[in-house]
């Protein structure tokens, strides 16, 4: 896949543009049992992300679990500055899209093809959420500043 292409696409999403280094995760996501909303740290024992920042990325997830206390949770990363800078679901749920809105967070879902298939963890990917493409800007280690 060349640089500048779109590698995924999907329906339009929410939010503005956003260029960040991209966290591939091949666990589920809960806001409420994984994440430390302290610190924007995956802190659930066994998650893929385990130790894991995901502070100012651009985040994929293959789907959510629950959500009810979406709202409140990613509000509050993104008062103590520490909320991704984008989240990519395959699949998700209105609560979770809502959190994210309400925090204003971009993010986009269904996307094809499978991440894992055309992106690495640590690649720069410009998120494009109201054109529902991602596209790669640079690969891993190959970005000022990353590697």
């Amino acid at each position: 896949m060349s640089v500048g292409s779109a590698v995924l696409s999907g329906p339009p999403g929410f939010g503005p543009d956003v260029e960040a280094e991209i966290v591939l995760s091949r666990d589920t996501f809960s806001i409420r049992y994984d994440m430390d909303r302290e610190t924007g740290v995956i802190s659930r024992r066994g998650h893929a992300l385990e130790g894991r920042s995901l502070a100012g990325t651009i985040v994929y997830f293959p789907a959510v679990q629950g959500g009810v206390a979406a709202g409140w949770a990613f509000l509050a990363l993104v008062g103590r500055g520490v909320a991704p800078a984008g989240v990519i679901f395959g699949r998700t749920n209105p609560v979770m899209i809502q959190g994210l809105v309400l925090a204003g967070i971009p993010t986009m879902h269904r996307v094809a093809p499978d991440p894992f298939t055309v992106l690495e963890t640590g690649d720069r990917v410009l998120m494009r959420p109201r054109a529902g493409r991602v596209e790669l800007v640079a690969r891993r280690g190959t970005c000022a500043g990353i590697g």
